[in-house]
């Protein structure tokens, strides 16, 4: 089902397909897709995310034709790739290509400097969810952000954001 989810399917794919779904990467068109546990894809939609990277398009499940996409991908897992691709579990040529930019997460090292994008990232896909117009963030707030180690890793940045957005009164961030 995850192939349907983001790929969409066909009316008539598969029991249940009563009508055309259009997938995430579709609806992501000229902006970013965050997929949270790569490491767990079936073969089947490794091979589907391979063919998005590569050759920038989809082909929803029970299609013949390829939709081009223009999508952002970022990808987030756990596990450890390296060894899920020398087990046969994952593929290389996958794994080399969402290697292009790896940014290893304790949250994300580098002094914090992945911190603004994820922060920018998450108050985009929540501030709609909240009803809120965030239209900057404190200058503090980011440094703070920055400096603090996320022993929670992203998943702690998210929900940190989330909530102080479900909070804050203002459109800036504090």
């Amino acid at each position: 089902m995850i192939g349907s989810e983001l790929f969409g399917h066909e009316k008539g794919a598969f029991t249940g397909a009563l009508q055309r779904r259009v997938g995430r990467f579709e609806l992501a068109e000229g902006g970013t897709i965050f997929l949270d546990e790569v490491g767990e894809l079936s073969p089947d939609t490794q091979v589907a995310l391979l063919r998005v990277l590569q050759e920038r398009e989809v082909e929803r499940v029970g299609g013949g034709q390829p939709i081009r996409v223009d999508v952002r991908v970022i990808a987030a897992t756990n596990r450890d790739l390296k060894a899920a691709v020398a087990n046969g579990t994952f593929r290389d040529d996958l794994y080399y290509r969402l290697n292009v930019f790896l940014s290893r997460c304790r949250l994300c090292g580098h002094e914090g400097a992945d911190i603004p994008l994820l922060v920018e990232y998450f108050i985009d896909r929540y501030a709609r969810k909240a009803g809120k117009n965030i239209r900057s963030v404190d200058k503090r707030t980011l440094q703070l952000l920055q400096s603090y180690p996320w022993p929670g890793n992203i998943r702690e940045l998210q929900n940190v954001i989330e909530r102080s957005l479900i909070v804050c009164e203002t459109e800036i961030l504090r």
